[in-house]
């Protein structure tokens, strides 16, 4: 049964953090890919980072440095730790799966299609 919840979403000053969480069901964790994704309003959503089986990771260039992607085998949990937030960080967050392609190295930055499952979304909210 394919699901990924989001939680951890809010609302922070510039310059603060959060951390964000996306539990997945074991069938869904055991995809080759999973990573985050947002959407800022009026904007297209894009690849934000993700990770592969293997440990790999990825991330968009605006977020380089500042975000960190990583895993919890044993909650079959994802995390995206964002440091140092920006007002263009304000977006919904969503966590994605890709089942049977990667998505780090030469496969990122992967289209919004090139997912195969999507959670419903986190709020955040960056004020300056």
């Amino acid at each position: 049964q394919e699901q990924l919840v989001e939680s951890g979403g809010g609302s922070v000053q510039a310059g603060g953090s959060l951390r964000l969480s996306c539990a997945a069901s074991r069938y869904t964790y055991s995809s080759y890919c999973m990573g985050w994704f947002r959407q800022a309003p009026g904007k297209e959503r894009e690849g934000v980072a993700a990770i592969d089986t293997d440990g790999s990771t990825s991330y968009g260039d605006s977020v380089k440095g500042r975000f960190t992607i990583y895993k919890d085998n044993a909650k079959n949990t994802i995390y995206l730790q964002m440091n140092s937030l920006k007002p263009e960080d304000t977006a919904m967050y969503y966590c994605a799966a890709r089942r049977f392609i990667y998505c780090s190295g030469s496969y990122w930055p992967v289209p919004t299609y090139g997912m195969d499952y999507w959670g419903k979304g986190t709020l955040v909210t960056i004020s300056s």
